[in-house]
C-alpha cells in the first residue's frame, strides 16, 4: 500500500493520516529534484511520517512519498533504485547488501531510535501475564505442537490459541523470529499474517485467546483495546517494554535498534539532503510522541557523523 505525504496541505494529524491511508498533494511543477520516495517498515513509518509533518512546514516546495512495504519490500525497491530512503526496523542483511554493492547502490546506514517488540493478549486474558523465550519458541517455531493455551501451560484454557504478526516482508518479523526461534524467518505459517499493525492491534483485540507481537508505539497507541505481556529470556526475570528496558536493552531479547537507509547518490539533491539532516536534527524530540525511545546522544551523534562522511565528495545539484 502506497500512502502520500502531501508537503502544501498535509494537516498536523498523525493519526488521520494513518487511518485515512492516502493523502496527496498537489505541488506545481512536480519536479524530481524535489521529490523524495521512501518505503519500507510499517514500524518506523510512524517516525517517518511525524518527521515529515514537521518538515512539510518549513519546505512546502518538496513532495514526499512513501509506502509501508516491509523492511524486507523496502530493502528490495532500494537497490533497484526505486526510492531514496528505506525505513528499516531490523539491519541491511547480507543478501541485500550484497545487492546493493552488485547495482553501484551505496548508502548511509543512519540509527534514528530504538524499539521494544511488545507481546499481547487480548485484555480478557486473565491466565496469562508473561512468556518465557522458551515457551514463545515453543509456540512460533516450524513444525509447532503448541495450538492450545493448555500446551504451555496445562492450568490455562483449552482454548485455541489465535496468533497474529506481521508478515514475512516485516522486519519486525525478521527480528522476532532470529531472537526467538534463532533463526531468521524461521516461523509456523499458520498465523494471521499483516504488514499493517493496525490490523493485528484489531485482531487481537477481538479474540479473547489471541496472542500476538509488534512494534512498542502500536501497543501504546491502543493500551486500552491490549493486554500487554513480559517476556523472560530464561532468568526468571520478567520484563516488560519501557523506555527504560528498552534503551538499555534490560527488555531481552526483544530491545533492538531502527533505522533509515539512505541512498548516497540521492544526497546529492539539496531537497533530499534538507530532509535527512531535518530528521535526525529533530527525530529525538519527534520519536517520543510516536511512542519510541530516543537515542542517547552518543548514538544520534554517530549517525550524524555517518551523514557527514556519506556527504563528503557528493557535488551539489
Amino acid at each position: 500500500m502506497v500512502r502520500h505525504w502531501s508537503i502544501t496541505k498535509m494537516k498536523l494529524v498523525r493519526h488521520t493520516l494513518l487511518l485515512a491511508g492516502i493523502v496527496t498533494a498537489a505541488l506545481s511543477g512536480g519536479c524530481s529534484r524535489s521529490s523524495i520516495k521512501i518505503d519500507g517498515s510499517s514500524t518506523v513509518i510512524r517516525i517517518t511520517e511525524a518527521v515529515t509533518e514537521e518538515f512539510a512546514a518549513k519546505h512546502p516546495g518538496v513532495r514526499v512519498t512513501g509506502g509501508r512495504s516491509g523492511t524486507g519490500g523496502g530493502f528490495k525497491k532500494f537497490y533497484n533504485g526505486e526510492i531514496d530512503i528505506c525505513d528499516a526496523s531490523r539491519r541491511i542483511n547480507e543478501i541485500e547488501r550484497k545487492a546493493c554493492e552488485e547495482r553501484g547502490v551505496d548508502f548511509a546506514e543512519l540509527q534514528i531510535a530504538f524499539d521494544g517488540i511488545s507481546l499481547v493478549a487480548n485484555p480478557q486474558n486473565d491466565w496469562c501475564d508473561c512468556l518465557t523465550v522458551e515457551q514463545l519458541k515453543a509456540i512460533w517455531q516450524p513444525g509447532s505442537k503448541v495450538s492450545r493455551w493448555s500446551d504451555i501451560n496445562p492450568a490455562w484454557p483449552t482454548a485455541e490459541i489465535k496468533l497474529y504478526g506481521p508478515g514475512t516482508d516485516s522486519g519486525t518479523f525478521d527480528y522476532f523470529t532470529e531472537a526467538i526461534v534463532g533463526k531468521t524467518g524461521a516461523c509456523r505459517p499458520d498465523y494471521s499474517a499483516s504488514e499493517d499493525d493496525n490490523v493485528l492491534v484489531m485482531g487481537v483485540e477481538g479474540d479473547k485467546y489471541a496472542l500476538g507481537f509488534f512494534g512498542l508505539a502500536y501497543y501504546e497507541e491502543n493500551k486500552e483495546k491490549l493486554k500487554l505481556l513480559g517476556v523472560d529470556p530464561g532468568d526468571g526475570n520478567c520484563t516488560q517494554p519501557t523506555d527504560d528496558t528498552v534503551r538499555n536493552l534490560a527488555y531481552k531479547p526483544l530491545s533492538r535498534p531502527l533505522f533509515i537507509y539512505v541512498r548516497t547518490s540521492s544526497l546529492a539533491r539539496p531537497a533530499l539532503r534538507e530532509y535527512v539532516e531535518f530528521y535526525l536534527d529533530n527525530v529525538s524530540t519527534i520519536v517520543r510522541s510516536t511512542g519510541y525511545v530516543a537515542l542517547p546522544d552518543e548514538l544520534l551523534d554517530r549517525s550524524k557523523q555517518a551523514l557527514d562522511e556519506a556527504l563528503v565528495a557528493i557535488p551539489v545539484q
